[in-house]
């Protein structure tokens, strides 16, 4: 039955992270929720979905791929932190090239932030959460979980590279030439604040994993 449990969560968190926002699909739903109810709707959906598949590969049946060193966990806590603080720098500023960005109409290629190394910080986030979490967890169930959030990440910026290309034409390509020129990151007092608030977050992460997943990230 894990088994069955975990297949059938994987098959969920993929039917609910692609139907609704498949283009006959996603107007209907905001047109009856509204852009502000379907965003909410959909995160929940997300996170309850995500939930849900890592219960089920904690449940699934054990099935050793490799032994577990403590390098591991050291080498994951190091990710998770470069991780929160994408994340913090990323999330809710302009972007045009990928997701999670907002009031992309007044990016500034002269101060593109992390967009001069990355057009995708959070898919970059997503795939390094999920690499820095295989070693630490060998057994099947958490390489087939985390080895396809990795796989999704990659693909994921071709997908997106792609369907931005359509949508902008050549300001695409404008905008990406001009990103890569810039000669430093530009600091801001409220990027510092974002700073502090992912060290809070990854803080607030490694008390609360004992909690969620049952198990120290730190070890013993």
């Amino acid at each position: 039955m894990g088994w069955i449990e975990f297949c059938a969560a994987f098959a969920v968190f993929f039917l609910t992270h692609s139907v609704p926002i498949r283009p006959p699909v996603r107007p209907w739903l905001i047109a009856r929720l509204g852009q502000h109810g379907f965003t909410l709707a959909y995160s929940a959906l997300s996170l309850a979905s995500l939930a849900w598949l890592i219960g089920a590969a904690n449940r699934a049946p054990y099935v050793g791929l490799w032994s577990w060193a403590p390098w591991q966990s050291h080498l994951a806590l190091t990710g998770m932190l470069a991780v929160c603080l994408i994340v913090a720098l990323a999330i809710g500023k302009p972007n045009p090239f990928s997701f999670g960005g907002a009031r992309n109409d007044r990016f500034d290629p002269a101060r593109p932030g992390l967009v001069r190394f990355t057009r995708h910080p959070l898919l970059l986030a997503i795939g390094l959460w999920a690499l820095v979490h295989i070693l630490p967890n060998g057994d099947l169930a958490h390489v087939l979980l985390f080895g396809t959030f990795a796989l999704f990440a990659l693909i994921g910026v071709r997908l997106v590279d792609a369907r931005r290309k359509r949508e902008m034409g050549e300001e695409w390509h404008r905008l990406n030439a001009e990103r890569r020129k810039t000669a430093r990151i530009h600091l801001t007092a409220r990027d510092l604040l974002r700073v502090a608030i992912g060290l809070l977050v990854y803080a607030a992460l490694l008390w609360a994993h004992p909690v969620l997943f049952g198990v120290s990230p730190i070890p013993a």
